[in-house]
């Protein structure tokens, strides 16, 4: 049995800081991309203004979906229901105007300062349940965060790769653009992974350090060289958005086959399923915590087929790419990508990974919420 230490349960000033640092890193993103998608519109660049635009869109629409949802949910617990919002109708209107993510960054800031800044340090009577519950909702918020970086992040990523690719000349808010994107991208894995195993029990195996670095470099070396492979593709043809197409309904009817069972409707059930298939276009995720061992395999092989046949296409079908500098170091940074993040996903899995088992259970957590029925439902790492 796997025995559960009280400072895993701590929410730290330390996760306080880096919450705080995760809202700016998410303002900054979301202000670069629409300042460029603003540039691109004045430069008269119209159809990369609406791409721009409308990864921001989709991003900021599907996450008010989800978070409404959400705390429409959590709403049956009644200390939950004064913390979040009075009225269910002021709630509606904040998510209406987008404003959905920050006011979970307002309540978990605002919770977290009064735990861990202002709360006396003999005060251990309810400190479990108070910690927790901060994990709880740091937890939600990272797997909004994770919808935004793969609906948003991720494909402003590939764009900006494919603008800057057909251009000899860059301006500073292109370059910032893909520096949030990338950052907010690496964050959100991080923060996920760090949230989830603190949130429940069953889970809270998943060890910090050495394990969480090997397994951040492992998910951005394959997502990155994965990218590139995209964006040289996009280049030699813009049919190859036909194909992620197919793969993001491969990935959708993966999850519907599952029959994942996330949300509490069958409406946003498909949607769910909907934005597994996009987050599996650019990296793999264990849809339903089972034994994924032979998918994982049959994903990275033919991501690896990509990434070492991309490069050698353009290399035969556009031979006036090969006096290019920067497709040679494009091609080095996707088979060097790919190499490493193999060998850092072999690794984690075979030496670093934490053995399944039962946990002593937590006392005084109580039933079940509809946060914790999230947190052991959503996708594992």
């Amino acid at each position: 049995m796997t025995t559960i230490q009280l400072s895993d349960m701590w929410y730290s000033k330390w996760r306080w800081l880096l919450n705080l640092g995760g809202l700016f890193m998410y303002i900054g993103d979301i202000c670069t991309d629409t300042a460029l998608a603003f540039r691109y519109f004045q430069e008269a660049q119209y159809v990369w203004s609406g791409m721009t635009a409308m990864f921001i869109i989709t991003g900021l629409v599907i996450n008010q979906i989800f978070s409404y949802a959400w705390f429409s949910d959590n709403m049956e617990d009644k200390q939950e229901q004064v913390m979040i919002c009075r009225s269910k109708g002021r709630l509606l209107a904040l998510h209406v105007f987008g404003m959905g993510i920050f006011l979970r960054y307002y309540h978990l800031l605002r919770q977290g300062y009064r735990v861990v800044w202002r709360a006396s340090s003999s005060d251990n009577a309810n400190f479990q349940e108070r910690h927790h519950e901060l994990f709880c909702m740091a937890t939600d918020l990272s797997m909004l965060k994770l919808f935004e970086s793969f609906l948003e992040s991720a494909p402003q990523l590939l764009l900006q790769l494919y603008i800057w690719q057909g251009h000899d000349e860059w301006f500073i808010l292109q370059y910032l653009s893909l520096v949030f994107s990338f950052f907010n991208l690496a964050w959100s894995l991080v923060d996920y992974r760090s949230c989830l195993r603190r949130s429940l029990p069953h889970i809270r195996g998943l060890p910090s350090g050495p394990p969480t670095v090997v397994y951040l470099l492992y998910k951005l070396f394959t997502i990155t060289s994965l990218t590139l492979s995209y964006s040289l593709l996009l280049t030699l043809s813009v049919y190859t958005t036909v194909g992620l197409t197919v793969f993001w309904l491969l990935g959708t009817i993966w999850a519907h086959l599952l029959k994942t069972n996330f949300c509490t409707s069958t409406a946003l059930e498909l949607l769910y399923r909907g934005i597994i298939g996009a987050i599996l276009v650019f990296s793999f995720f264990n849809v339903k915590g089972q034994n994924t061992k032979l998918e994982i395999i049959i994903y990275y092989v033919s991501c690896t087929a990509i990434n070492v046949s991309t490069p050698l296409m353009l290399f035969f079908l556009k031979p006036e790419l090969k006096a290019i500098i920067f497709f040679w170091s494009v091609s080095g940074l996707i088979y060097g990508g790919s190499l490493l993040g193999l060998v850092s996903l072999v690794w984690y899995y075979h030496f670093l990974h934490p053995k399944r088992s039962d946990p002593d259970e937590v006392d005084g957590l109580g039933k079940e919420t509809p946060s914790a029925r999230r947190i052991r439902t959503f996708i594992k790492p």
